[in-house]
């Protein structure tokens, strides 16, 4: 696997585990790209990230909604599952056991 692979499947379960975080398992595009950098080091434009974003949907692992420039993301049952390790999503790094 290629490093730009990797950075995506990480990102992924970042914003996976992110999301989980949250009361209501909802984030808008801002916040995770904010989350990103904070807890992987990833630095990227909202737009790369609304295409990590738009991949997660087309997987089922979120939902989004799109009120204007903003995308909001919504945990799925089938992303917390990836998060319990009860499925695995291909193309999302494995979150550790024990949620780490």
């Amino acid at each position: 696997m290629d490093m730009a692979q990797r950075i995506r499947e990480d990102a992924r379960l970042i914003i996976l585990k992110e999301l989980g975080k949250q009361t209501d398992e909802r984030l808008h595009s801002g916040q995770l790209t904010a989350a990103l950098y904070a807890y992987g080091g990833i630095d990227r434009e909202r737009e790369w990230v609304h295409g990590e974003l738009d991949w997660l949907a087309e997987m089922g692992a979120v939902t989004l909604t799109k009120p204007g420039s903003v995308v909001i993301a919504t945990l799925t049952e089938k992303g917390a599952r990836h998060l319990r390790r009860a499925i695995a999503i291909e193309g999302i790094s494995r979150p550790s056991r024990g949620g780490e």
